[in-house]
C-alpha cells in the first residue's frame, strides 16, 4: 500500500508502540516536524520519562530555538537546552564531508551526563527518506546507541507531515530547516561570523517575503547562492535590488541566484555526490 494511503490511525500507533518499548527517552529537538512528532509522541506516551532535548550552539538559528521552546511550552512537553561545542571541534570546523559526524558526536557528548543519571536513550527524529541521503551523523548515532523510532517503523517525511497534521501540530507544514553548518561549502571553515552573516541573510529574506530560503556560501564566505523554490524565482527577479542589498547587508560581497531553485542538501554535489531529489515544499501559512 502506498505511503499515503495508509491510514493515519495506524502509522501513529504504530509509532506509539515502538515507544512504549522504551522506558526513559530523550528527543534529541530541533524544533523541526520530525522531532517535534517524535517529541509529542514521546510525551503522550511516556509523561514525564520523555524529555525533548535542543542543542544550542551558533549554528542554530534564534529564530529555530524560540520556536523549538514555543513548541514544547505549546504541547506541555518537558524540554531542556544543552550548549555543545562543535565550534571547538577542529574536526567539525575544518567542513570536510564529515562535519555532520562530529556535531552529532558533539551532541551526543553534552547529553551524556543526562544520559548516565537517567539511564535514558536517546531517540533521533530520523525518517526513511533520511537514509538514502549523505548523513555521516546517522553514524555517530549509532555508534553511541541512538534509537530511530520513526525508521523502525517505516514512517516516510509524508507520513511525518500527515501524523502531524492529524495531531494538529503547528510543524505539520513546517519548511525543512538544516543547521546553519550546512549552508558553507564544504572545505570552507565554519565559524561564528560565517554563521551569523547567514543566519542574517536568511532573515532578511524572510522579511522580503521568502520564508523557504538558503544562502550557501561560498569562496571562503565571499560569495552567496541564493536558493528559493522555482515557484518563487520570478518573483524573486523582481525583486533583485531588494535581495542583493538584503544579501550584501548581510555582510557577503555578491549575492547569486541559483535558477535551479531551492533542494535540500545541494551542497553535497562537492563531494561527488548526486543531487538530493526535489521534495514538494510545504506552502508558507
Amino acid at each position: 500500500m502506498p505511503d499515503n494511503e495508509r491510514p493515519v490511525d495506524l502509522l501513529v500507533n504504530g509509532l506509539r508502540a515502538r515507544i512504549a518499548q522504551e522506558n526513559q527517552v530523550i528527543v534529541a529537538f530541533s524544533g523541526g516536524a520530525d522531532s517535534a512528532l517524535l517529541a509529542a509522541v514521546a510525551g503522550e506516551v511516556l509523561g514525564e520519562r520523555a524529555v525533548a532535548v535542543t542543542a544550542v550552539s551558533a549554528s542554530l538559528p534564534l529564530a529555530e530555538r524560540a520556536a523549538a521552546r514555543a513548541f514544547t511550552r505549546q504541547r506541555g512537553l518537558a524540554h531542556v537546552e544543552v550548549c555543545t561545542d562543535e565550534l571547538d571541534r577542529p574536526d567539525y570546523v575544518a567542513n570536510r564531508g564529515d562535519r555532520c559526524f562530529h556535531c552529532k558526536s558533539a551532541l551526543f557528548d553534552a547529553l551524556a551526563p543526562i544520559v548516565a543519571l537517567s539511564g535514558a536513550v536517546v531517540a533521533l527524529g530520523t525518517n526513511t527518506d533520511d537514509l538514502g541521503d549523505h548523513r555521516p551523523g546517522q553514524q555517530a548515532a549509532a555508534e553511541r546507541g541512538a534509537i530511530m523510532p520513526m525508521v523502525d517503523v517505516g514512517l516516510s517525511k509524508a507520513d511525518v507531515r500527515r501524523i502531524s497534521a492529524a495531531l494538529g501540530l503547528v510543524t505539520s507544514d513546517k519548511p525543512a530547516a538544516a543547521c546553519l553548518s550546512s549552508r558553507i561549502a564544504y572545505g570552507d571553515p565554519v565559524t561564528r561570523e560565517a554563521l551569523a552573516r547567514i543566519e542574517s541573510a536568511e532573515a532578511a529574506l524572510h522579511r522580503l517575503g521568502f520564508p523557504v530560503c538558503r544562502v550557501r556560501a561560498h569562496a571562503a564566505g565571499t560569495v552567496a547562492r541564493v536558493e528559493l523554490p522555482v515557484e518563487d524565482l520570478a518573483r524573486a527577479t523582481a525583486l533583485g535590488a531588494e535581495i542583493d542589498g538584503a544579501v550584501r547587508g548581510a555582510g557577503f560581497d555578491f549575492c547569486a541566484l541559483d535558477l535551479q531553485g531551492f533542494r535540500s542538501g545541494r551542497m553535497n554535489v562537492l563531494l561527488g555526490l548526486p543531487p538530493v531529489p526535489a521534495a514538494p515544499v510545504p506552502a508558507a501559512r
